[in-house]
């Protein structure tokens, strides 16, 4: 496991260049910039978070965090505060114990995203990371609007070796997972892995066709465990938040899978999502294999993004 989990932190490492220039050379800038720590100096690192898509919230948290920590522990140098601005960042990010409950439960996993996210991708790998796990899995299509997901997915499920559920293209989402409930009690699956169809722009039919599924998921398979992954672009920056917001009113989401973190300098979209929102990032995309999909751990996503070995040799 080690071997594989390096590779991801240095796949991570490279990912996040961008997002390193955009952020992290300007930290250091102001780090060694400054002789004194005064207002100045805080003004200059809170515009550089914000610039660099940290976001408002959780910059003005971190911000706050430190003045504290450099209060308290006496800091006279701006470059002796470093290491508690990055521990404060991480602390914006941890996921929590629960995170991953639904490994432990059967359970049913809708994955809901807007078209070109790599949401399809996403269940795709999810599926193969699940079954790695050891557990059975099953995967729903419940996106028959778009004529080419089905077949993407089929070729992913085939790739990951689970089974799929598909409908006719046209046919009824609600359908398809009744099916595919069905199908999970049947075989007794682990996990129901459910792609949605990625409409946003009508909100209405969205929240309808949602509330649709999951009065089948509550009817057909009282008591099991659910989970709402919202699927956004890291490329996309502040959109990627206002579309987790959207998705929010129409759905109850439990995690964030964030995609395409490789060649964008906006990764710091990472941290403010999950404090604008206070859902976890519970995955993490920097590329197109099975294996660019991984957990989400924020103390590799942060060392990675300052470039830091962490003490374990990873």
């Amino acid at each position: 496991m080690g071997g594989e989990k390096k590779g991801f932190f240095s796949r991570l490492k490279d990912g996040l260049t961008k997002t390193r220039n955009n952020i992290v050379h300007g930290i250091d800038s102001v780090f060694n910039g400054f002789s004194a720590i005064d207002e100045d100096f805080y003004e200059e690192l809170e515009e550089i978070l914000i610039v660099g898509d940290i976001g408002v919230n959780a910059t003005t948290s971190i911000i706050e965090k430190l003045r504290v920590q450099v209060k308290e522990n006496h800091i006279k140098q701006p470059s002796e505060c470093k290491e508690f601005l990055i521990r404060s960042i991480k602390e914006q990010m941890q996921t929590g114990e629960t995170a991953y409950e639904f490994e432990k439960r059967q359970s049913v996993i809708l994955v809901i995203g807007v078209n070109g996210v790599g949401k399809t991708t996403s269940v795709g790998k999810l599926a193969g990371i699940l079954k790695d796990q050891g557990l059975k899995v099953l995967i729903a299509a419940a996106d028959t609007f778009r004529a080419a997901a089905g077949e993407q997915l089929a070729e992913w499920a085939n790739r990951a070796g689970v089974d799929i559920i598909k409908g006719a293209e046209g046919s009824d989402p609600a359908s398809v997972i009744y099916d595919a409930v069905n199908a999970a009690k049947a075989r007794n699956a682990d996990v129901l892995l459910c792609d949605t169809a990625g409409r946003l722009h009508n909100k209405k039919n969205l929240m309808e066709e949602l509330k649709k599924i999951n009065r089948i998921i509550d009817r057909e398979f009282p008591g099991v465990y659910r989970e709402n992954l919202v699927v956004l672009d890291g490329t996309t920056g502040q959109n990627a938040l206002q579309q987790a917001k959207d998705f929010g009113e129409v759905a109850d989401l439990t995690g964030i899978i964030l995609t395409k973190m490789d060649g964008t300098a906006k990764g710091g979209i990472a941290v403010a999502i999950q404090s604008e929102l206070q859902i976890p990032v519970k995955y993490i995309g920097v590329g197109e294999t099975i294996e660019d999909l991984q957990k989400f751990d924020s103390d590799q996503f942060v060392n990675a993004l300052f470039d830091i070995r962490s003490s374990d040799g990873e």
